[in-house]
């Protein structure tokens, strides 16, 4: 997971002062019209209160402005000494509060409050129609749809290649926690567009939490492993449609899926040590099962890019189908899957996959831990601090 995490150390520094340039003009043009009298000390702890309500997070942009109109309504003007240059996150954090200069403990207050009561409101309208319509949580990232005993999870980012942010992680998570409890008898997983999936959104590791790095590798690490445990615990017959390309994480997990069919056109590609990292998705345990030692390690540890076909001689794919038919022959298929006995599928996967499932969580445990370990290496942001300079020269 996270294949471009570690390059946001080089770009931190830069990202963090122009987060902190721009807290010096809009921040402090909160409306507050109607308090004469500033916020009491109560409305002080009251938004302190609210703030853990919020239910997303907010941005390093509105954060930054927390922790200074925090820092300066309860200490007053900074005076603290400086960060030194490489410590990113705490330097941020000082040239935010810094910037309040001489602002008052009551306007900072006041400000501090209007802050909070506006990052609540906007959660509430959608909190609110949540609540009215009595249907099913719906997906930004998503689709689901259950029809003919079948629910679809569709991956719906077509003008991202259906890269994977932290919300959709979460989402597919959800996906399948929803779609195991229906009344489906196979579950199907697919791409929107042209991409099946091109791996980890660059944008997953622009939130850097107040924490520091090593608080988002953990972080980063956990919610892998409960991704790939929601594969590695599926119940149903589990269906792959590789609609196009497949990148990173969308590949690794192929190898838990029970059946995968491609179009001719995608590809299959696992650039984890051109980026000085390990793979995950039990791909260490499962790749070589499938495939072979000395296969699976070109594709591993060499990065070597698959073709549809490729990948299905060596025993990842099922069965390669023309691009112009793909869904056409796919579809005709699964409805047929679809008509078998639905217990009759769950017990038999049990009995084919129930062997190894211990494994496989002690294997996703172990990748996870040692991702988290290449995600704070300087050999991990070398490598992709050189990844990214040759790509540019392109």
């Amino acid at each position: 997971m996270a294949a471009v995490f570690y390059l946001l150390r080089r770009w931190h520094l830069q990202k963090s002062i122009r987060l902190v340039q721009s807290l010096r003009l809009p921040v402090f043009q909160l409306h507050t019209t109607g308090a004469a009298m500033g916020a009491t000390q109560e409305d002080f702890n009251q938004a302190k209160d609210q703030l853990k309500t919020l239910k997303n997070d907010p941005g390093n942009q509105a954060k930054l402005q927390i922790y200074a109109l925090f820092k300066q309504a309860t200490q007053g003007p900074c005076n603290a000494p400086k960060p030194g240059m490489l410590d990113f996150v705490n330097k941020a954090k000082w040239d935010a509060w810094k910037s309040l200069g001489s602002l008052s403990l009551e306007d900072a207050r006041q400000q501090y409050v209007d802050l909070v009561a506006s990052l609540v409101s906007a959660e509430a309208p959608p909190e609110a129609a949540a609540a009215s319509s009595g249907s099913k949580p719906a997906f930004e990232t998503l689709e689901l749809i259950s029809e003919n005993n079948i629910t679809t999870i569709r991956l719906n980012r077509p003008d991202k290649k259906n890269a994977i942010t932290v919300a959709m992680y979460n989402e597919i998570i959800q996906a399948l926690e929803q779609a195991a409890k229906d009344d489906s008898v196979i579950t199907v997983l697919t791409g929107n567009g042209d991409y099946y999936c091109s791996g980890n959104d660059l944008n997953n590791f622009t939130n850097i939490p107040a924490q520091g790095l090593e608080q988002m590798a953990k972080d980063s690490g956990e919610l892998l492993k409960d991704f790939v445990n929601a594969f590695i615990d599926y119940p149903k017959p589990l269906i792959s449609l590789v609609n196009g390309p497949a990148v990173g994480i969308s590949v690794t997990v192929l190898g838990l899926f029970d059946v995968v069919y491609a179009t001719d056109r995608a590809t299959f590609h696992t650039p984890f040590s051109q980026l000085g990292q390990s793979p995950e998705g039990c791909s260490s345990y499962i790749f070589p099962k499938i495939m072979g030692t000395a296969k699976a390690n070109e594709m591993l540890l060499f990065n070597k890019k698959l073709t549809a076909h490729e990948a299905c001689d060596l025993g990842l794919v099922t069965e390669v189908f023309p691009d112009g038919t793909f869904q056409k022959e796919v579809w005709t298929r699964l409805k047929t899957y679809a008509q078998l006995p639905k217990n009759s599928l769950a017990f038999s996967k049990q009995l084919v996959r129930g062997m190894d499932k211990e494994k496989l969580h002690e294997v996703n445990n172990q990748e996870c831990e040692r991702l988290v370990e290449r995600w704070l290496s300087d050999e991990c942001m070398n490598a992709i601090m050189s990844f990214f300079q040759k790509k540019s020269k392109l």
